[in-house]
């Protein structure tokens, strides 16, 4: 994979897995978007879970789709801060955990979700945990830990234990959202209201059914909340790595992108590996799924 000198903002597709290198995105997996993004020259995965299966077993969950990613973890370089939603094992991966502390530089986390990383080896000074709506200095960047409508748990013990959220990761030049897992809810307007406009924000789009809606929004309400937060362009996430419902695999690509035209709000899907450049006007993305 290759990186376009498209201004110094760059976003990959890593499949499920974001990583941010500010204004640049790669999807890097895109169910659970291990996103990666590189912002002010820094490299920042949201929801890094590399593994197969998202479940404590391998007997108890299915194998992602994708049988590979473009950049494997050994591939990447230094991580300067990862940022987690929530604790579920389809966003905080144990495996993915060991596979990356060493190069990590600094981890965030809602309230209670850092007592994880440190039982798994990373000293408490590497990680900060935050409530909703507090805010934190990154070097040249601000993290803003924002609220989603969602639960916690790892077991049948310690469920509601910690808590999930959604985050802003602003820079001087882009603003960006990351709606964690979340209902369609108040919370999203006044997120926009607060820190909005977005110039661009993922957003869950994938494992809902009208019987969980409180805590998955349907792809209709991705798209409407994607106007709530302000966002100037969506990007669907958490639809296309891990089949965690019962729905089609192309229902909620298919769904948000309909809804979208309708609110007349911009829709990009990028291929896992694609790289994104956040305030980039020219680009288009092909219906690259229709076929598959």
């Amino acid at each position: 994979m290759t990186e376009k000198k498209f201004s110094k903002y760059i976003l990959y597709a890593i499949g499920e897995i974001v990583l941010v290198v500010i204004g640049i995105l790669i999807a890097l997996s895109i169910n659970n978007w291990n996103k990666s993004s590189k912002i002010d020259g820094k490299n920042i995965l949201i929801d890094p879970m590399f593994g197969n299966v998202p479940a404590p077993h391998p007997l108890l969950g299915e194998n992602r789709f994708n049988k590979e990613f473009p950049l494997e973890i050994e591939q990447l370089p230094q991580i300067d801060a990862v940022i987690y939603s929530h604790n579920h094992y389809d966003h905080l991966d144990y495996e993915s955990v060991l596979k990356i502390k060493n190069k990590t530089r600094h981890f965030y986390t809602p309230l209670g979700v850092g007592n994880h990383l440190k039982a798994w080896g990373i000293p408490y000074a590497k990680i900060t945990e935050m409530d909703w709506w507090q805010e934190a200095k990154f070097e040249t960047l601000k993290l803003v830990c924002t609220p989603a409508q969602h639960f916690s748990g790892r077991n049948i013990n310690n469920s509601q234990s910690t808590l999930w959220s959604s985050w802003v990761i602003t820079s001087e030049n882009e603003n960006i959202y990351f709606s964690g897992d979340s209902g369609y809810a108040p919370h999203f307007k006044e997120i926009g209201e607060k820190y909005g406009p977005f110039d661009l924000a993922l957003m869950e789009c994938g494992q809902y059914n009208q019987m969980w809606s409180d805590i998955h929004m349907m792809p209709e309400e991705t798209a409407k909340a994607g106007i709530d937060v302000k966002a100037k362009k969506i990007m669907p996430i958490h639809w296309a790595g891990f089949k965690l419902a019962l729905h089609n695999w192309k229902d909620p690509i298919m769904r948000v992108k309909a809804k979208a035209d309708e609110l007349n709000i911009e829709v990009i899907a990028p291929q896992i590996g694609q790289e994104i450049i956040v305030k980039d006007s020219i680009t288009t993305y092909p219906n690259w799924w229709k076929d598959l």
